[in-house]
């Protein structure tokens, strides 16, 4: 753990977390929540021990209202919380959903103040002392917003939160509402108004320059003893600081403590990613599924060795929920994939091993993403073909086919020490192929081709093709054949080679 901050940093012990998912994270453009569906994240947030979770804007719709409703009813561990402007109507229906904070907010910059709000400074004042009043007289806690704090005049901030201050507000929040502060200028903001209030302070930073997780860091070295976060980075435009690494940083690399089960991370980020439809990168840190994955052989080679060589070291993917992974590919090694090959359970031969690598770069070179389930199949696919006796091998094969071309397929097969050569046609490519082999060997055996299956192994148009054929011979004897390639046709031909040298073996035996 490191603790490499100075003197003039003041960190909190403890952080407190709020989290805006189901607010300002449903803001996402496309972004759409039912009841049902907030309810189901509400509880994993619970789970995952978040302090504090927005809930809503009840005076948005009414399903908004209903869905803060039913949330406070779960009687969960964690407070709910309500967003409010800083208007009677909208603070009343956060109070009929009964939650326990009620978020106000207001404009306070000058760009705000004259486009969007169209107050004087004073009435500006006046409002939130009224507001957060109001909210106090019956009886709730109030988080009051200084919206686009980090854009407003820093005197005039200063008199807004001290007027909060007076009000008898429980905690005041500085939000980077257009994501435009730097670390720095977030670490001076909030230094100066932790000087100048005693109110607990938030923070609340967006993504547009890429800086809300630096800046909510920035924040709580300076002082903020809260910071709002969204699971996944979600939110308006390029969305929240993150919640994953907001609470990962502060806690394994400044050793500040947060109320967070950092073991949920990845299975609450899942929840949120299947229920919201906003796919993660896969280079997403903390919870994106390459964040702990290697493929180079040199990496890969360092990590089996020691995971350190190549991750951080002061976080394990269990720490997160995660899990480290050896990804087959382009760039893999012997080492990474013969780890891999035990992990599924297969010990093969040092030449096993080197067939399956020199498979899987081919088909990287191709631009194919090889899953564990096409390396699975090239597995199986191989030990099939080193335990079958080779009577039957393809020699050549050649296929012609278009728009206004009948497609034909010519063979060159190798029977024992004897060369067959012929072709046939078919409804398409695959068909021709079959046909064409088994009129070579119906030289030495009529086998018909009792069923056929295709399959695609992994999702794509780039996906292997698993192909099973069920063959027979003229004196009922059966035998399977299956193949895995990337090219159908080539996939239906080895497997049919396949099913035609096992049909030999058990006449054999």
């Amino acid at each position: 753990m490191f603790t490499f901050y100075t003197e003039k940093f003041s960190p909190p012990n403890y952080v407190r977390i709020f989290d805006t998912t189901l607010r300002d994270g449903e803001q996402t453009p496309g972004v759409a929540l039912n009841v049902e569906q907030k309810i189901l994240i509400a509880k994993q947030l619970n789970k995952l021990g978040v302090d504090i979770i927005e809930a809503g804007f009840p005076a948005a719709t009414k399903g908004e209202k209903e869905a803060v409703k039913s949330i406070k009813a779960l009687g969960l561990s964690s407070k709910i919380c309500a967003l409010s402007r800083c208007k009677k109507e909208d603070i009343d229906a956060a109070i009929d959903c009964d939650v326990d904070i009620i978020h106000i907010f207001i404009p306070t910059s000058d760009i705000q103040i004259k486009y969007t709000i169209k107050k004087s400074k004073e009435e500006i004042l006046n409002i939130v002392y009224e507001s957060v009043k109001y909210v106090k007289e019956h009886g709730f806690k109030c988080l009051f917003s200084a919206m686009d704090a980090t854009r407003t005049d820093l005197n005039f901030l200063i008199n807004v939160f001290k007027t909060a201050e007076e009000a008898g507000t429980d905690y005041i929040n500085i939000p980077d509402t257009v994501g435009i502060a730097t670390p720095e200028k977030m670490f001076e903001i909030v230094k100066t108004i932790r000087k100048n209030v005693k109110t607990p302070i938030d923070v609340h930073c967006h993504n547009d320059l890429g800086l809300a997780v630096a800046n909510s860091i920035a924040s709580v070295l300076a002082g903020a003893d809260g910071v709002q976060v969204t699971v996944n980075g979600l939110g308006e435009r390029a969305g929240n600081a993150s919640l994953e690494q907001v609470v990962t940083i502060l806690k394994y690399i400044y050793g500040i403590k947060t109320n967070v089960k950092t073991e949920y991370l990845y299975e609450t980020s899942k929840l949120v990613e299947r229920l919201t439809g906003v796919k993660l990168m896969p280079n997403y840190p903390i919870v994106g599924e390459n964040a702990f994955s290697h493929e180079s052989g040199i990496h890969t080679h360092g990590v089996v060795q020691k995971p350190e060589t190549f991750e951080p070291g002061i976080i394990k993917p269990e720490m997160v929920g995660h899990k480290r992974r050896i990804v087959a590919g382009k760039h893999s090694g012997t080492h990474g994939l013969e780890k891999i090959l035990k992990e599924m359970g297969y010990e093969l031969s040092k030449e096993q091993i080197r067939i399956v690598v020199d498979r899987v770069k081919e088909l990287g070179d191709k631009g194919k993403r090889v899953t564990e389930a096409d390396l699975q199949a090239i597995v199986e696919d191989l030990i099939g073909r080193i335990q079958d006796k080779k009577i039957v091998e393809l020699e050549e094969l050649a296929v012609m086919t278009g728009n206004k071309v009948i497609p034909t397929a010519s063979v060159k097969i190798k029977f024992k020490d004897k060369i067959l050569i012929g072709s046939d046609t078919g409804v398409g490519p695959v068909d021709a192929a079959i046909k064409a082999i088994r009129s070579v060997i119906k030289e030495i055996e009529d086998i018909k081709l009792v069923e056929y299956r295709l399959e695609a192994i992994s999702g794509g148009s780039d996906a292997l093709a698993s192909v099973t054929v069920i063959l027979e011979d003229s004196r009922g004897i059966k035998a399977t054949g299956r193949a895995v390639r990337e090219d159908i046709v080539m996939a239906s031909v080895e497997a049919m080679i396949q099913g035609i040298n096992r049909i030999f073996a058990l006449r054999e035996r």
